[in-house]
């Protein structure tokens, strides 16, 4: 993709003192040309559906002979004037509070002829108007298009339906509830059809229907964000950006215009590098359920206690049962431990053996290559989590590798593990958060996860603090205490007393210290709200 600029605000307000083009209308009266964005990345951000439509028209078209209206408040008008739209391959523009604004984009389109779908009024003076009901004959004799069939539209499929018209296989889109009305006798000039907008890219939150029935004439490829702002939340967005990689993107929808960072958010989603579970966003979304463990050393968790093949079984295995109790994506996982807390203070001092890359690596390749998330977990001792995180820069710069840091075993400069629990100054985390997002940034890369153990409220002094503004990371934190039910469901809820909304949430179910271990079933069942992420131990 190109590289990205800062947003090109298109608004109804500028173009309300925008003029006609130099260039008038052909002789015909119905020449189109079409305008590709000069920017990489553009905003059609209105919030009133009239001005978006007028926006979007404005974007993309230099000129329409031909355009089609209908009212903001006429639903049926709306999907049957898309299908027209999409079928003449010229803006549709709809009639709200201010009909100023869709005559002074007539008049700069160099419009002669308009086809009005439903009860809709524009000022008089303005081209000639051909009015009809929104029904499907009606439409079809005024246009002279021919529909493939018609399709009810369900009340919540307005967006999906109009971004699937395709002009080789046109369908009528109807609402069920048609008003009756005769058709016109007269119909528009014919189109010269515009050369399509292959180029063009449009991200539509789905709130502007007649936006995306001009994206579709225009012959841009629309996807649907699904409402979000985020483009990296869509698989589909990621899968199209990524097909068309030089495109243009136009991004249709008011929330667009609160998203910070959306031109890099754009660029990463364009990479088409998707997480485990589709998209690059990670919750909502998907749960993920890991073994945690060191490889080779049974004595540190499920993880290795199996060879590499076996492990991926084993967490595909733990995983299944949640498929069951949850309605989005269950992802099997690995939670390795990359640096083990140790009795002996090492050549080094730091009371932690950090293992080779080397050694890691193949278990993080195989484990991507198998559709496993991983993440590797920091046991630091004397030294600091971000020293040790970047020792496995190179592992976290691929995409489906995240980091834990346990506080648990992050010791005082003279502190010895087992005689105390640790802690972590809050400083020192939003440090390595500081340094996994501008990785994470400076890569491209899918959004990290950021997992922060906790057992203990002391563990984390001044969590409050947490920089939880850095959208390249997801920060969990993850309740990983032993024990009877009862005691782990509290320290659940106190861990969570007060928390930042931003944060996501772990459990941890302990396959011998849990008395008893909570099955899968009774996991989803009594640790509410749902984790994000379930390690077994």
């Amino acid at each position: 993709m190109r590289s990205r600029t800062l947003p090109l605000v298109v608004t109804a307000g500028l173009l309300a003192a925008c003029t006609g083009t130099d260039d008038g209308p052909g002789d015909d009266g119905a020449t189109v040309v079409l305008s590709s964005p000069e920017e990489d990345l553009t905003l059609v951000a209105d919030e009133d559906p009239a001005a978006a439509s007028v926006s979007t028209s404005r974007a993309l078209f230099q000129r329409s002979g031909v355009a089609v209206v209908a009212s903001a408040d006429d639903r049926a008008g709306t999907l049957l004037g898309s299908s027209a739209a999409v079928g003449l391959g010229v803006p549709l523009l709809l009639v709200g509070s201010d009909a100023g604004s869709v005559s002074d984009e007539l008049d700069r389109l160099g419009a002669t002829d308009v086809l009005a779908v439903g009860e809709v009024e524009l000022p008089s003076g303005g081209p000639e108007v051909l009015a009809v009901p929104a029904t499907a004959d009606a439409v079809g004799r005024a246009s002279g298009l021919e529909f493939a069939g018609e399709d009810e539209v369900l009340a919540d499929g307005d967006a999906a339906a109009v971004a699937g018209l395709d002009v080789e296989d046109l369908t009528a889109l109807l609402t069920g509830d048609q008003a009756s009305g005769s058709p016109a006798e007269d119909s528009l000039p014919s189109v010269e059809r515009a050369e399509p907008l292959a180029d063009t890219v449009v991200l539509a939150t789905g709130k502007s229907v007649a936006g995306i029935a001009t994206a579709r004439a225009a012959g841009a490829r629309v996807a649907l964000t699904g409402g979000s702002a985020d483009p990296r939340a869509s698989a589909d967005v990621v899968s199209a950006l990524a097909e068309t990689p030089d495109a243009a993107v136009v991004a249709l929808g008011a929330g667009f215009a609160a998203e910070d960072g959306l031109d890099w958010k754009t660029a990463t989603a364009a990479t088409g590098e998707q997480l485990p579970g589709g998209g690059q966003l990670l919750f909502p979304g998907r749960l993920m359920v890991a073994l945690y463990g060191h490889p080779g050393t049974s004595s540190l968790g499920l993880l290795g206690e199996q060879d590499l093949p076996g492990a991926i079984s084993r967490a595909q295995e733990v995983a299944a049962p949640y498929e069951e109790t949850v309605d989005v994506p269950v992802v099997p996982a690995f939670e390795v431990i990359a640096t083990v807390a140790s009795s002996g203070a090492g050549g080094d001092g730091d009371y932690s053996y950090e293992a080779p890359v080397e050694q890691l690596r193949p278990w993080v390749e195989a484990a991507g290559k198998a559709g496993l998330y991983v993440v590797l977990d920091l046991q630091p001792g004397r030294t600091d989590f971000l020293a040790q995180a970047k020792r496995y820069e190179e592992l976290l710069e691929l995409p489906h590798v995240g980091l834990a840091l346990d506080p648990e075993w992050r010791l005082r400069p003279d502190g010895v593990h087992l005689t105390e629990i640790g802690q972590v100054a809050v400083d020192e985390v939003n440090s390595v958060i500081t340094w996994l997002a501008d990785l994470t940034m400076g890569n491209a890369l899918p959004q990290k996860l950021l997992v922060l153990h906790q057992f203990q409220l002391r563990m984390l002094p001044g969590r409050e603090r947490l920089d939880l503004t850095r959208d390249e990371l997801a920060v969990m934190i993850h309740a990983d205490g032993q024990g009877a039910t009862a005691d782990k469901l509290a320290t659940w809820a106190a861990l969570r007393a007060g928390a930042q909304p931003e944060l996501a949430w772990g459990w941890k179910n302990f396959i011998d210290e849990d008395v008893p271990m909570l099955s899968p079933a009774e996991t989803i069942a009594r640790v509410s709200p749902t984790p994000q992420l379930i390690s077994y131990q």
